[in-house]
């Protein structure tokens, strides 16, 4: 018994989402390639030698449960490639896609689909719904491949036309809604079918910057109340930092940098990544939970003047009353629980750019 108990304890918890060691080679003869890649030549050597070209090359890394992770980098450096191998869209050349410790390459068609239909739901750049389905229709489309009765499709369905705040346009096509409505509407199918994981590549970057602004304040609420764990794909920083727990930074098919958002604009990997962050107000970007200490953590600090800020709440929103008041800060959650703290300090560094 002790020896079972020793070795639970030694178990790591597993990741909900895990790539070990990924490639992707688009071409004829993509096997025949691989050598070449794992050796270490460039995207553009194998293009100009081979005519391949490679996706994803030797991509590690783990997603944990709840959280929202980004992945970012310029157009053609792999982050739509790499999404697409979460959900079996693109198989890879080479290596391991593990999804709750189950290997997505060893299942069936069969399983593949009920994988599909069940444990992952996507969110398209184009919205992707169906032109001649209304709107309650388009997001009860996933329960109805699920199997669900019409009569607890309806209900599903309106209780998330709700939370994205489409209530009253449920009998509306799609052709009637402005693309900002018409993303909230694949927003709430993807909500629909309740799977444990969100695919969202490039959602919003079809839409108008203040609806977009919209969409992703959303989606941090919706978040902050489901706990979903969503990979979301974007070539803007911005919408990177703002809705990134981490964040991870392709470039050429490599994984240049995983990191939190803090960890991106403070220590960026390479003139890469620190060519996206020069520039960035981080004070629009950087999160009260993230630079704040657990309340278990601190010691002495000056609990005087304290001033209450959301975890979720981005620094430029309280910041002015930090300044005028020469306060710290308490960090509560949705519920006013203390979660940690933020000392004067510790906000000026985290916006000075060294």
């Amino acid at each position: 018994m002790q020896e079972l108990l020793t070795t639970a304890k030694n178990i790591k918890k597993m990741s909900k989402i895990e790539i070990n060691n990924c490639y992707k080679i688009f071409g004829p003869n993509p096997k025949s390639i691989l050598s070449m890649v794992k050796e270490g030549a460039s995207k553009d050597e194998v293009l100009d030698k081979t005519g391949h070209t490679v996706g994803l090359d030797n991509v590690s890394l783990k997603i944990e449960e709840g959280e929202t992770f980004v992945c970012m980098g310029l157009s053609g450096s792999g982050k739509s490639t790499l999404i697409r191998h979460l959900n079996r869209l693109i198989d890879p050349t080479d290596g391991e896609i593990l999804i709750e410790g189950t290997n997505v390459m060893s299942l069936n068609k069969e399983k593949l689909i009920e994988f599909r239909r069940h444990k992952m739901s996507m969110v398209f750049q184009r919205f992707g719904l169906f032109p001649h389905k209304t709107v309650i229709q388009n997001v009860g489309y996933g329960l109805e491949m699920q199997g669900r009765t019409e009569e607890d499709r309806k209900k599903v369905s309106m209780e998330k036309i709700e939370a994205v705040g489409l209530s009253g346009f449920e009998n509306q096509y799609p052709s009637q809604l402005s693309g900002g409505m018409q993303q909230r509407v694949g927003l709430a199918r993807a909500l629909a079918t309740d799977t444990d994981i969100m695919l969202m590549d490039e959602a919003f970057s079809a839409l108008d910057p203040l609806i977009r602004s919209d969409m992703q304040k959303q989606l941090i609420d919706l978040q902050s109340e489901l706990k979903k764990t969503i990979v979301f794909i974007t070539h803007d920083l911005d919408e990177s930092l703002r809705l990134g727990d981490h964040i991870g930074i392709l470039n050429a098919g490599k994984l240049v940098q995983v990191g939190t958002p803090v960890e991106i604009i403070m220590n960026p990997a390479d003139d890469y990544v620190e060519a996206f962050v020069k520039d960035v107000n981080r004070a629009k970007v950087i999160k009260a939970k993230i630079i704040m200490k657990p309340a278990n953590e601190v010691g002495n600090i000056d609990k005087s003047n304290l001033i209450k800020v959301k975890e979720d709440q981005f620094i430029e929103e309280f910041l002015p009353q930090v300044v005028c008041n020469n306060s710290n800060c308490e960090v509560i959650d949705s519920q006013g629980n203390t979660k940690g703290y933020i000392t004067n300090k510790e906000l000026q560094s985290s916006l000075s750019k060294s």
